[in-house]
């Protein structure tokens, strides 16, 4: 049984997600892989590059989104060519984007049925491209299946409407291996504090603001705010904290390990939040995390004794990172469960190639 799985975003974890995903699904026994990235993908650029079956050329700005929109004409031909020489039985689009229903175009055209990996089922304020819902919505209209990342979101897209007539799969984000990392905690020095990720409205930043207040100065503790986004009252603040230092920049992947390996412990002050990537990250690479009780995050984390959740609020941050600050660094986690890539191209194949069987209609076979 050969996945096609594809996605064609620049930057960020999802073309990192893609990859993992094929990977995975190609040591399943009884399952090998195909998968594209865009030609701009980032991570094609590192020392060890992954090696993709399709490079496709995507886009670089709004200019260039609207120049490749109006080739689209053009792609789903070419797109076509390519699926009958690789010849998928099925297809996952690991994260929509803008160019992914040129992809559908040519499943469809061939009769190979497709599943979407939502991970957001609703704008976070900030966050995303123009249309980037509106279009995602169509494609999940299109689809055979719908992957939720968590229960929250499959929620979501029910009380949306979206799930009408499709399989349901629940499943989790990959976690990307690691390279051998220091233990938490077994430097001298403060501890160590690391908020990573997009610094966008919805993450909480303003309340991070607040509960550091009442924590700093304090010589056992330096804090990093490390991310991309604009310039807002919260960073102005968090700047002007003591021993805070905010980064406002692009992390590349390759970079990721690093921030890791230097922070004792993570924090999540987010106000809404679907999932979490540095979640994910956090946790594997055995670091104590604080994260706010929010949308799936709880569920996320599940009961990690690494993990301490708090309520959605200065005050609940506070008590959990001194709680974070006086705790043991996080012993060995168990034995990852590799099971989670084989169960979801177990269910992608019950789900999706009953699409090709007379008679077995996709209403009832939904699965959370």
């Amino acid at each position: 049984m050969k996945i096609l799985v594809w996605q064609w975003g620049r930057r960020g974890a999802a073309p990192r997600n893609c990859v993992d995903w094929a990977e995975g699904f190609a040591a399943v026994p009884g399952f090998s892989s195909v998968y594209s990235l865009s030609a701009r993908a980032e991570l094609l650029r590192e020392d060890d590059p992954p090696a993709p079956d399709l490079v496709l050329d995507t886009y670089s700005g709004a200019v260039g989104y609207v120049l490749r929109a109006v080739s689209t004409p053009w792609l789903v031909p070419r797109l076509v060519r390519w699926l009958r020489m690789l010849a998928p039985d099925m297809a996952l689009c690991a994260m929509p984007g803008p160019l992914d229903l040129a992809m559908y175009a040519a499943l469809h055209a061939l009769n190979i049925p497709m599943a979407v990996v939502v991970h957001d089922a609703d704008p976070h304020p900030g966050d995303g491209f123009p249309m980037q819902m509106v279009l995602q919505r169509a494609l999940v209209r299109r689809a055979d299946a719908v992957v939720a990342l968590s229960d929250h979101v499959a929620r979501r897209l029910e009380a949306q409407g979206l799930l009408r007539g499709k399989v349901l799969i629940r499943s989790v984000l990959p976690a990307a291996p690691l390279p051998a990392l220091p233990a938490s905690r077994s430097r001298a020095g403060p501890f160590r504090l690391l908020s990573f990720g997009r610094l966008l409205p919805y993450k909480g930043l303003d309340l991070l603001a607040v509960a550091l207040t009442k924590l700093l100065p304090d010589p056992g503790l330096v804090v990093r705010v490390v991310g991309q986004g604009p310039e807002r009252p919260e960073l102005a603040a968090l700047r002007a904290l003591p021993g805070v230092t905010v980064e406002n920049r692009w992390v590349p992947d390759a970079e990721i390990p690093d921030l890791l390996g230097w922070a004792d412990g993570l924090v999540l002050s987010h106000r809404e939040a679907s999932q979490s990537g540095v979640a994910v990250a956090a946790l594997a690479a055995r670091r104590l995390l604080v994260a706010t009780r929010v949308g799936g995050l709880a569920e996320q984390v599940g009961d990690d004794p690494a993990a301490i959740l708090c309520d959605v609020s200065a005050d609940g941050l506070t008590a959990a990172l001194r709680h974070m600050m006086a705790s043991p660094a996080p012993g060995p986690r168990a034995p990852a469960d590799d099971g989670a890539v084989a169960a979801l191209a177990g269910d992608l194949a019950d789900a999706l190639m009953c699409r090709r069987a007379p008679g077995v209609g996709l209403a009832g076979l939904a699965r959370a």
